[in-house]
């Protein structure tokens, strides 16, 4: 949603207007973001100030995804390690997790706005002793209102660097979260269209899963940036605006 729907607390040009061409057209549609900070009543809150309505079903995050994944491969009551904002912490203990600072049985990292020296070496400490190392998303940066900020993955790799430890990342561009959106839409990746902003992660993630991608401009990818990345989407178009009127020519 970051750098598609919105930069920051800023809606993009064209949200309303493209929302209510899905609803109008009886597209279905997910809205999957590697943001990891905020829950799904924040995330409906903050695009119900910026005029759209959605379902709780129609939103998909990183934490969302990362708990159900842990929730499906580990043990009951399995003790975790989080760093992170609302949307991991509350994900992570929906599922009955015993968040803890020590012993973990998982170390889970999404972004912390408020990352401490403290938790850092915390996170570290555990992976040496043997905690496996999850991470919600690798997005080194993301966008906001003021410019391109620090991401996940920046947090990712300092931990990483102290441990020598790679971490398994559940959202974009792997493949958990994808098939959890699939199954929301109960669509196949044949039938799907992919809108992101970062080749790396959303159109990457989404190519691998054998979903037509789009490219759209507005985020952390310029059309220079685009032409010369190995990460080819299908389609580039400038914004909002431009999937709208495609969408209606249909």
């Amino acid at each position: 949603m970051d750098g598609v729907l919105w930069r920051g607390n800023t809606a993009l040009p064209g949200l309303e207007e493209f929302v209510a061409t899905i609803r109008n057209t009886k597209t279905r549609m997910v809205l999957a973001t590697n943001n990891s900070s905020s829950t799904v009543d924040q995330y409906i809150s903050k695009l119900k100030r910026m005029g759209v309505h959605v379902n709780p079903e129609e939103i998909l995050t990183s934490a969302q995804a990362t708990s159900s994944y842990l929730y499906k491969i580990a043990p009951k009551r399995s003790r975790v390690f989080v760093i992170g904002g609302d949307g991991i912490t509350n994900a992570i203990r929906d599922h009955e997790f015993v968040l803890t600072e020590d012993d973990p049985d998982y170390v889970v990292i999404g972004i912390d706005k408020k990352i401490t020296w403290e938790k850092l070496n915390t996170a570290v400490m555990n992976i040496r002793a043997g905690a496996k190392f999850i991470g919600t998303n690798p997005d080194t940066t993301y966008p906001t209102e003021n410019g391109i900020g620090v991401g996940n993955g920046a947090i990712l790799a300092a931990v990483k660097a102290a441990t020598g430890i790679s971490p398994l990342v559940i959202g974009k561009p792997e493949t958990p979260i994808y098939e959890q959106a699939l199954q929301r839409l109960k669509s196949n990746s044949s039938d799907t269209l992919m809108i992101g902003d970062r080749l790396d992660t959303d159109i990457l993630g989404a190519q691998r899963a054998g979903i037509t991608t789009l490219l759209v401009l507005t985020g952390v990818t310029t059309l220079e940036m685009s032409k010369a990345s190995v990460v080819q989407p299908d389609l580039v178009l400038t914004g909002l605006p431009d999937i709208t009127s495609g969408l209606l020519a249909v």
